[in-house]
């Protein structure tokens, strides 16, 4: 009987043990878009802490209502976009600021680290680090359309019926860069900005007939510069790349006066139990090695310190042949949108369309 009670006294203990690693052990909660945690960089996470990452896949709307309905609970890391935290968080307080003395700074790229830091700061401290970016530039048959090199090229008679873009805000905006000025600056000034935007509309419509169509389908887009009816188009990175490996002739353009850059983030929600693990994911997605696997997976540059150096041959070919040091600095990172400009924009993108 003793021989019995020990060894049942023993599996109990094996038991609670094997219970109490399965419930102590340590997990980070990511709330993220689709491709941003790859499984091989989980998992190599888990294997360099011990940390599991649990991934939850999601988009910027329902990133947002999901910490709301919470006020920031259930996650331990998010990824919005830098443009839709500074007035959500002065709203609802679903995220907590950054404590950049746990965050390894010199291997992330200055410039986009600055943009970020200033436009998700509330009440004086920044919510968010950046992690991945894409930007809109110009798509350009170079065969047929050799001196295209500014979205001002989008009105230039030298290319009439052969020009596409987006009745979108982007449009708007980076044709107000390309003309001398500063649209982000005018922001705080609606009067101001509405007066600019209006200019460059009527610009718009008074070189209409240079369009051949306002594209609304990418894949349309690239299959009409593959037939050669489009030579000039504004347009994403991704989508130039896509095409120059068909056809050396076409290729993304980063524009004189600076490409339209958005980037993803990484940002703490307000109630996090793990804070320190998030810390480290964010470390570790920005370290150049691992950075360099995710911009492989995604076509997709990262805020990654010299990442691009490592990364496969075709994909880091792209990044330097079409974006210079000069270039990255020159993006144009998409501040926050004071509330009412976009209903503004649009009623002018809608005159534009009405035009004839």
């Amino acid at each position: 009987m003793a021989k019995k009670s020990i060894g049942l006294f023993i599996t109990i203990i094996i038991g609670f043990s094997f219970l109490s690693t399965a419930v102590w052990a340590e997990t980070l909660e990511l709330l993220t878009w689709k491709g941003y945690a790859p499984t091989v960089l989980v998992d190599k996470f888990k294997a360099e802490t011990g940390i599991e990452v649990k991934v939850t896949f999601t988009n910027n709307e329902e990133m947002i209502a999901k910490l709301r309905a919470t006020r920031g609970a259930g996650f331990d890391l998010a990824q919005p976009s830098q443009d839709r935290i500074s007035s959500v968080q002065a709203e609802y307080k679903i995220y907590q600021p950054i404590d950049f003395s746990k965050i390894n700074g010199d291997q992330i790229i200055t410039t986009m680290l600055d943009a970020v830091k200033k436009n998700t700061t509330v009440d004086g401290v920044a919510h968010a680090v950046p992690f991945c970016w894409g930007t809109d530039g110009l798509v350009v048959n170079k065969k047929l359309a050799p001196a295209a090199a500014d979205y001002t090229d989008l009105l230039n008679p030298a290319y009439k019926g052969r020009v596409s873009y987006r009745l979108k805000r982007p449009t708007l905006i980076a044709l107000a860069f390309a003309t001398g000025n500063d649209p982000f600056a005018k922001y705080s000034d609606p009067v101001a900005y509405k007066a600019l935007m209006e200019k460059i509309g009527q610009e718009m419509i008074d070189k209409k007939d240079l369009v051949q169509n306002y594209w609304t389908n990418g894949d349309a887009l690239l299959q009409s510069m593959r037939a050669n009816e489009i030579y000039v188009a504004m347009a994403w990175d991704n989508g130039g790349w896509k095409l120059h490996e068909e056809n050396p002739d076409i290729d993304f353009v980063a524009p004189k006066s600076g490409a339209m850059g958005w980037i993803d983030t990484f940002a703490i929600p307000a109630k996090a139990k793990n804070t320190e693990a998030a810390y480290k994911w964010i470390n570790f997605m920005l370290k150049p090695e691992n950075a360099a696997v995710f911009t492989n997976l995604e076509k997709t540059g990262t805020a990654s310190k010299g990442a691009i150096q490592l990364a496969d041959a075709k994909v880091k070919a792209h990044f330097e042949r079409c974006f210079s040091d000069a270039d990255i600095n020159n993006i144009k990172w998409y501040p926050p949108v004071p509330d009412k400009l976009e209903a503004m924009e649009g009623m002018i993108l809608d005159k534009v369309k009405a035009s004839k």
